[in-house]
């Protein structure tokens, strides 16, 4: 809580103030890890009729803003229920505001916080009216806010959840055809009528794995982007889940029957010897060590299974090292780790880690409601010497897989993947405002090595010592050594896979024609060029011979001196890079062979 000796934190700068001084004793004096430092800055009750009040929800959202900005790592929590304890007694105006303080609180930089969150409302379900009301309270854009929304709440049903209404209105979305039933069933976490709905839409289907990627999986994606968005809590998508493992039991028994009919329909004409000679590919999926959620990981292994993949399901809870056996006893495609809750992101790059580290190439696949592809870019996938992709969700798995295992285009996938996951990780490094260092000495410790002492030398001799000018250079010799991409980028021309890049632009369905066109406009205009000598290439190069010295200097000598005797030139070149890499800490002089 926000206290000190003179005041309790009610506005926004006390709330930094009173915040903003513990953190530079724990941080500054006590070298105290910031990632472990929880705040809570007072979550004040508002609509209390003291005009003094008025302004307690805004104040706490701006402080959580500033707080975010100006004290790095830090995390923000706070007692949620106190917003709305004006209106004690009617549950459903309460749910609805804890819903609304919750969104803005998170847009705002909030982490966690203390509420029944089981029990709020979906914040977009919130009827239109009510959250104006609220949200005119919480973000006090209106004198008579408190005023509205009291007279209001006089006409709720005080005790229900609210929306829930009467039998009639709750049960009205029954009426809808059943893909659009099952997709409602799914966001609002019902599964009452579950079975009889997901059996019905079999029916329908021309498969039951149409049912699974139709109305199942636009249900999921609905309460992804909820989720993604703040609108949506971990309890509500942990209800919408256990309604889509429920879903999804009903049509396992069909699906494997499916699968047996068209094994055995297989071998009998003689096309296949045995059930493993049918699969594409074999994954190994597992859900990491320390979480429990399998949801998520069971419907990628029957989607998988459906499209011809054979899938080796370690369950959940399961250590680095049954995942490391089991990729090996089964010679797998694939492995896929998925998680839900945040432990599992750490426990991902461990298990990444490791991967490189037994020296294994086989792709990785990162899913979860968690996980990310920001957060796949910059943490797993510099960790592991072998493709790594997040998957967003089962529906893309199938694609995703087949297009790692690809013979003709895999490579083409995997370098596509590579230039977005490095895209992300400059985005995501430029926007930190606060730039960490190890200390010189420790970055010496952990520099780039070099073996100088074998019979062969590390880097070839250079056909000449000294300086060499090339003037008037032929302009058509250097057009082969011309990268177009960033021609392309400039004109904000960008392929999609598998036609990004010069010159499977060209192909790109949507920006081919543009590109092509413009690659052909630019050629013209070389040719004139050349033809017409519009453009002079002078250029100026040389090699010197050149020690490491120190660590940190490099000596550059004559190259008529032989024996290395008075140095040209020296300069410093320390070898400290930012902390975030996992390679050996370098510069130039890591590369020199040392001063004798």
């Amino acid at each position: 809580m926000a206290f000190d000796e003179y005041e309790q934190a009610a506005t926004r700068d006390e709330k930094v103030r009173i915040r903003s001084r513990p953190y530079k004793i724990l941080v500054e004096d006590v070298k105290f890890n910031p990632n472990d430092i929880i705040f809570d800055p007072n979550i004040l009750t508002v609509a209390t009729g003291i005009e003094e009040h008025n302004n307690y929800a805004k104040d706490f959202f701006e402080a959580t803003r500033i707080i975010k900005d100006t004290l790095p790592h830090c995390h923000i929590s706070g007692g949620v229920s106190n917003i709305s304890f004006s209106f004690r007694g009617n549950n459903a105006l309460r749910e609805a505001m804890h819903s609304a303080f919750l969104f803005h609180g998170i847009s705002n930089g909030m982490d966690m916080g203390i509420v029944n969150a089981g029990i709020i409302p979906v914040y977009s379900d919130i009827p239109e009216n009510l959250l104006n009301l609220i949200e005119d309270v919480l973000l006090n854009r209106k004198a008579e806010a408190t005023e509205n929304l009291l007279e209001f709440s006089l006409n709720m049903d005080k005790k229900s959840s609210l929306g829930a209404g009467n039998d009639a209105d709750k049960n009205k979305w029954r009426e809808l055809p059943v893909n659009q039933r099952l997709s409602h069933a799914l966001v609002k976490g019902i599964d009452e009528f579950v079975n009889g709905d997901v059996e019905e839409a079999r029916q329908a289907a021309d498969k039951p794995l149409s049912v699974i990627e139709g109305p199942l999986m636009d249900g999921m994606n609905i309460v992804g982007d909820l989720f993604g968005a703040g609108k949506m809590f971990l309890s509500q998508v942990i209800k919408s889940a256990r309604v889509m493992k429920k879903a999804v039991a009903v049509l396992i028994p069909y699906m494997e029957a499916e699968k047996e009919a068209r094994i055995a329909e297989a071998v009998a004409r003689g096309e296949v010897a045995s059930e493993d000679d049918m699969y594409a590919g074999t994954m190994v999926i597992a859900t990491v060590k320390g979480d429990v959620h399998d949801i998520g990981k069971n419907i990628v292994a029957v989607v998988l299974g459906c499209n011809n993949y054979g899938v080796v399901d370690l369950g959940v809870m399961c250590p680095c090292d049954k995942i490391i056996d089991a990729a090996r006893e089964h010679n797998a495609d694939v492995i896929g780790l998925s998680g839900l809750i945040t432990p599992s992101l750490d426990e991902m790059v461990y298990v990444a880690a490791r991967l490189d580290k037994e020296k294994m190439k086989i792709p990785l696949l990162i899913g979860g409601a968690t996980t990310s592809k920001m957060h796949t870019a910059v943490k797993v996938a510099p960790r592991y010497n072998a493709p790594t992709v997040h998957v967003l969700d089962a529906s893309r798995a199938v694609t995703v897989v087949s297009s790692l295992l690809d013979e003709n285009n895999n490579e083409d996938f995997v370098e596509d993947i590579a230039e977005e996951y490095e895209e992300l990780r400059e985005e995501h490094y430029a926007g930190l405002e606060e730039r960490k260092y190890i200390d010189l000495k420790e970055a010496r410790r952990r520099k780039l090595r070099i073996d100088f002492t074998g019979s062969e030398p590390p880097a070839c001799r250079p056909g000449f010592l000294g300086v060499k000018v090339l003037r008037e250079y032929p302009l058509e010799d250097l057009l082969s050594y011309i990268d177009w991409n960033p021609f392309f980028q400039t004109w904000q021309l960008r392929g999609k896979y598998p036609n990004r890049g010069y010159p499977k632009i060209f192909n790109d369905e949507t920006v081919g024609a543009e590109a092509k066109k413009l690659y052909d406009e630019a050629q013209g205009i070389l040719a004139d060029y050349i033809e017409n000598k519009k453009l002079t290439a002078n250029g100026v190069l040389g090699f010197f011979p050149a020690n490491a010295v120190n660590d940190n200097d490099i000596e550059v000598y004559s190259p008529e001196d032989d024996e290395r005797g008075v140095a040209r030139s020296r300069c410093s070149a320390h070898c400290a890079k930012n902390f975030r890499t996992y390679n050996p800490y370098g510069g130039i002089p890591t590369i020199l062979h040392p001063s004798m």
